[in-house]
């Protein structure tokens, strides 16, 4: 202990000798905290997490700002802090399940005042290393000029996956979306192109494939995906799509399945067959247990009153639609599913749950729920739940959601980091926020995803959504996707499974 003591004052003596700034000897002390821009507060924050920096946001001729740990400590001068990378890193590196005490110095007319300090404790778990986004205007100003991203979390280094604008020539637009990976691994992965050079691109160990999802017995080409951890399989939902905008609602956007059903492929034998085919349900959202043995999906129930006006009645009633949990088993070497199982009466509660995500310990259930509808992310009510599936305990997860939409989420590959959409910061963009997600089953309270700069996020007119963490880069450039895409389409073929969309005759 006295060894690791040493090393730590030696260790904070280096740094405080490589820094121009320094703490003032004589002070006011205040109660109240600084106000700094974006606002961490007292926040859990993973050891190799990229630089929090910050601005002040109060007047003052001189600032001065500490980040100390023991006798370990880094200051910097400035209204705006500008972590040097490896001295952040080796700080945080040693402050493992410890304390951060972040300190302001502000010198006025009358002195210097030290405000309260701000509490950042650095956990032992290790956030993965990278994350994925698309990057899109919200769809009321376009939707065509999109883009796939990876960011790698300890840095500021960002990298563009794939551009549609690659291939998008005028009235040739394309849309990208619903990348995915296998066990957070991008050696297995995929995303859509939609309309122009359209197909799923599948990247396996044995190459690039772009490959058409529709065949003449289902609905669509494959849209939301869930990889399953073990097999060369993918779930996904197929939907008919529409968008409906409110001109008097807080809530702008309305989007709406007029069909959804749920499909498995067969990446080796490129075999599509259906998992649910029900004229009466709206099945999407698929999430596969870590084990492989059962997939959770969504499902809204509705009695189709008028078939001639089918499509109308469905826009009508869009409020009518909630969405329950449901589950089946699976057998991945036979491929075949168990009846459903019903895991959230959200439609009880006068709710509706999208979006499912199961811990990679397969303890908890992850998901989204509001009032109404599938798709959250325009939805103001829209808050994060969790169930306990040992228990099957419900709750609001009080500790991460705002006043605001909270949609999209994933899980760390350890399981103790959540990764989230919100709109808390100004009501019409998209940002990522992380948070701590302990032991206990509790999640602390969440911070921005960083910047260098500070007030980065006030001047970026583009949302983020469907973020998902990475344990490694994707190494395939965008002009090699581009390439991929631009190779002919390979059509899937279709496999009937008995017992699968019987007595379903007015599905089309």
């Amino acid at each position: 202990m006295q060894y690791k003591s040493l090393l730590h004052i030696l260790f904070g003596t280096i740094l405080l000798a490589g820094c121009t700034a320094a703490v003032p000897e004589q002070y006011v002390e205040s109660a109240v905290a600084s106000s700094i821009h974006p606002a961490y507060g007292d926040i859990t924050i993973p050891y190799n997490i990229a630089p929090l920096n910050v601005a002040y946001e109060m007047e003052g001729k001189a600032f001065v700002s500490e980040l100390k740990c023991g006798a370990r400590s880094l200051v910097m001068k400035g209204k705006q802090t500008d972590w040097k990378l490896k001295q952040w890193q080796r700080f945080l590196a040693s402050a493992k399940g410890e304390n951060i005490e972040f300190n302001t110095y502000v010198k006025t007319s009358e002195g210097w005042v030290k405000y309260r300090s701000i509490n950042w404790y650095v956990a032992e778990e290790p956030i993965d290393p990278y994350i994925s986004y698309r990057i899109i205007a919200p769809s009321y100003v376009t939707y065509e000029e999109l883009s796939i991203r990876q960011r790698e979390v300890g840095t500021f280094d960002e990298k563009v996956v794939y551009n549609n604008m690659l291939l998008s020539t005028g009235k040739d637009g394309q849309c990208i979306n619903c990348h995915s990976y296998k066990n957070y691994k991008t050696d297995n992965m995929q995303f859509h192109a939609r309309q122009h050079k359209g197909g799923t691109l599948i990247v396996t160990t044995d190459g690039v494939k772009k490959i058409s999802l529709k065949t003449d017995s289902t609905i669509s080409a494959g849209v939301y995906p869930a990889w399953h951890p073990t097999h060369n399989l993918i779930a996904y939902s197929v939907n008919d799509t529409g968008q409906s905008f409110h001109t008097k609602k807080n809530n702008k956007i309305e989007v709406q399945d007029l069909k959804s059903d749920l499909i498995l492929y067969d990446i080796d034998r490129n075999e599509v067959s259906l998992i649910e085919h029900d004229t009466l349900e709206w099945e999407v959202f698929p999430a596969w247990a870590p084990d492989g043995k059962t997939l959770y999906y969504c499902s809204a129930h509705m009695e189709i009153q008028d078939y001639s006006q089918r499509e109308r009645e469905i826009i009508d009633r869009y409020q009518e639609f909630q969405y329950n949990i449901y589950r089946k088993s699976f057998d991945p070497d036979t491929q075949t599913f168990g009846p459903s199982e019903l895991v959230l009466d959200a439609k009880a509660m006068n709710k509706s749950a999208t979006f499912p995500r199961i811990s990679p310990d397969g303890r908890y259930l992850l998901f989204a729920m509001a009032e109404y509808g599938c798709f959250h992310i325009w939805h103001k009510d829209a808050d994060l739940y969790l169930i306990d599936l040992e228990t099957m305990e419900l709750r609001n997860v009080k500790e991460v959601n705002s006043s605001d939409v909270e949609s999209y989420h994933s899980w760390s590959s350890n399981g103790r980091w959540m990764l989230f959409t919100s709109r808390r910061d100004d009501g019409g963009y998209t940002r990522l926020y992380i948070a701590y997600f302990d032991k206990e089953g509790k999640a602390h309270q969440p911070f921005l995803l960083p910047q260098r700069n500070p007030y980065f996020y006030g001047d970026y007119y583009k949302s983020y959504n469907v973020p998902e963490f990475m344990i490694e880069p994707v190494s395939i450039t965008p002009q090699e996707f581009a390439g991929y895409l631009n190779e002919e389409v390979i059509s899937a073929k279709f496999r009937s499974q008995k017992g699968v969309g019987e007595n379903e005759m007015n599905k089309d």
